[in-house]
């Protein structure tokens, strides 16, 4: 009996393809309205969160980011940027990976722009990649503590949090944002 072996490449493109078949073509007034959840799900679960969002310069909130994997893994979500509480554009956010992991997962995420340049270069790119440059921290807070004690050292945060299901491996290295039109 011959045994076929998997392309890596062609499994990740699959997955990401089938994780974002289901959450496609959203309107805008549904991502809207899933964000604005996902704000107040995230001022419940992170104390301070209102103070911070308030005073960054714009945010993405994708309200359900479904990663799945098993050695071979991938994750899709669709949200949208704001800045001063007002819709400014939608994206989607995909990634493949290759490793240690297995599970199901959906969370929501928040990534917080600190300083102006680093939301202008995010605007102006055709096609953002989170952890080429160093610039981007992941906040991992649980639910209770406080975020008022960041530093504003870093231009842009991510907060993941929300978790349905269980998914060992968490980063968004290697992450791709990308406009897409609603």
């Amino acid at each position: 009996m011959k045994h076929n072996k998997l392309n890596p490449l062609a499994l990740i493109a699959s997955l990401v393809l089938l994780l974002s078949s289901y959450s496609m073509a959203e309107p805008a007034a549904v991502i809207d309205a899933k964000a604005n959840e996902a704000i107040k799900q995230f001022y419940k679960e992170v104390k301070g969160s209102e103070k911070f969002l308030s005073s960054v310069k714009g945010y993405l909130v994708f309200p359900s980011v479904t990663k799945a994997g098993f050695v071979v893994g991938g994750k899709y979500g669709e949200g949208v940027l704001r800045i001063d509480g007002q819709t400014k554009g939608y994206y989607s956010l995909a990634a493949g990976s290759v490793g240690f992991q297995m599970g199901l997962q959906q969370n929501s995420y928040v990534v917080a722009f600190v300083s102006q340049t680093a939301l202008d270069n995010f605007m102006k790119s055709d096609g953002w990649e989170a952890g080429v440059d160093g610039s981007v921290t992941v906040a991992k807070w649980g639910v209770g503590k406080d975020i008022t004690s960041i530093s504003y050292e870093n231009p842009i945060y991510v907060f993941v949090y929300g978790a349905k299901g269980l998914m060992y491996n968490l980063n968004i290295e290697g992450t791709k944002f990308t406009k897409i039109d609603r």
